[in-house]
This record gives structure tokens, sequence and C-alpha cells, in this order.
């Protein structure tokens, strides 16, 4: 069952529900913003939509996921992941969790900033805090967590 804020960008929003459909077109779409499909590693997704006049995306799990990023750890997806996407960012995300020093953080902002000199990928979360990573760090293959 989608969420009322999913419900409410409904219209007029490129709606996909094949597994392989959805994930091909969340990677066209990190791809077009310059975002990093490594971001997004999921493989198990029942709904994929993007509201192109509002900029709303949300990705719809059969069940949440978790994977370990070599440099990142730990991160979470939960079964409806929303979010605002721009040109080399994604901001009021819900649904995605990093877990720092034992405690589940939940993130809410990432900008990319691909520039020659820089190459790096900034998290910052609902409280504020934010950790800037190469962007390396979500390049590479995570793995699932069972």
């Amino acid at each position: 069952m989608a969420s009322k804020q999913i419900e409410s960008h409904r219209e007029g929003a490129e709606i996909y529900n094949e597994a392989g459909v959805c994930r091909q077109k969340v990677e066209e779409l990190l791809d077009h913003f310059h975002i990093p499909k490594g971001l997004m590693p999921l493989t198990n997704l029942v709904e994929f939509g993007h509201n192109k006049t509002s900029g709303f995306i949300w990705l719809i799990q059969e069940k949440a996921s978790k994977y370990m990023f070599k440099e990142l750890g730990a991160t979470s997806y939960g079964p409806e992941i929303t979010g605002f996407i721009g040109d080399r960012e994604l901001k009021s995300l819900t649904g995605i969790k990093s877990r720092e020093m034992m405690i589940w953080v939940t993130l809410a902002h990432v900008i990319v900033d691909d520039t020659e000199n820089a190459g790096k990928v900034t998290f910052s979360t609902t409280m504020g805090l934010s950790q800037t990573y190469p962007l390396t760090a979500i390049e590479d293959d995570p793995k699932e967590m069972k």
C-alpha cells in the first residue's frame, strides 16, 4: 500500500511495475541527474514512479533490504523510499537509513559533487549531521545483507 505522499504525486507521473523495468528506469533516472547508480542497489522493486513536474520519486520493494558498502558500512532501504530528485541531489528522502556507531540514522539529503577536483558525495541526516565520502564509496558493488 503506497503512502499518502506517493498518492499525491501519482497524477501525471511515469509509473513502472515490473522488477527489471523498474531497475532499468531507476538507473536511467539516476544517470540523467548525475547521481551514481550504486546509491540505489535495490533488486526487489515492485514499483517505481517519477513525477517530472514535482521531481518526486518513489520506489517500492517487496521487503526492506540492507547492503554493506566497503567504505560506508551498512545501509538499510525500507519497503518504501521517497524523495525529490534534482541535478546531483536527492532531498527530503524517506526510507533510507545508515548505521553510524551502532545507531541507525535516517538519511534525508544526498549531494554529489562530481567535479574533477572534488569527486565526493555528501549525506545529511534529518538531524542536520552530515558526512562526506569519495564518490568511489558508492560505486563499489555492495553486498546484500541477509
